[in-house]
C-alpha cells in the first residue's frame, strides 16, 4: 500500500503561481511512477502531468505545457507540481496518483484525497 497526501492548494489570482506537494508513505516511493490529475466541478477527471520513477520521463497535458512542471525528490518521498501563469480554467481539485507502471491515463492504483486550487480572474 501507498498513502498519498497532497498539500499546497489555495486561492490565487490569474497569472500567479502555486506549488503542490504530494507526500508518499508506505512502500518504496522510488519504485513508483507518479502523476497529477485534476477535476473541475461538473467535469471528468483529466490528466495533468506524470513522471517516471527515476524522473527521466515526463509528460504533460497540452493545456499545461510550458506553465506546469512536475518533479520529484525520492529522498523526501515527495512529488511536486509547480504551476505558473495560472488561469481561471485551472481551477479544480488536484490529486496525485502512484503506480508501479507509467501511465498518462487514470490507471494508477493509488490516489490521494486531493487539494483545491482556485484561480480568480
Amino acid at each position: 500500500q501507498v498513502q498519498l497526501v497532497e498539500s499546497g492548494g489555495g486561492l490565487v489570482q490569474a497569472g500567479g503561481s502555486l506549488r503542490l506537494s504530494c507526500a508518499a508513505s508506505g512502500r518504496t516511493f522510488s519504485r513508483y511512477a507518479m502523476a497529477w490529475f485534476r477535476q473541475a466541478p461538473g467535469k471528468e477527471r483529466e490528466f495533468v502531468a506524470a513522471i517516471s520513477w527515476s524522473g527521466g520521463t515526463m509528460n504533460y497535458a497540452d493545456s499545461v505545457k510550458g506553465r506546469f512542471t512536475i518533479f520529484r525528490d525520492n529522498a523526501k518521498n515527495t512529488v511536486y507540481l509547480q504551476m505558473n501563469n495560472l488561469k481561471p480554467e485551472d481551477t479544480a481539485v488536484y490529486s496525485c496518483a502512484a503506480d508501479e507502471h507509467y501511465y498518462t491515463g487514470a490507471r494508477y492504483d493509488y490516489w490521494g484525497q486531493g487539494t483545491q486550487v482556485t484561480v480568480s480572474s
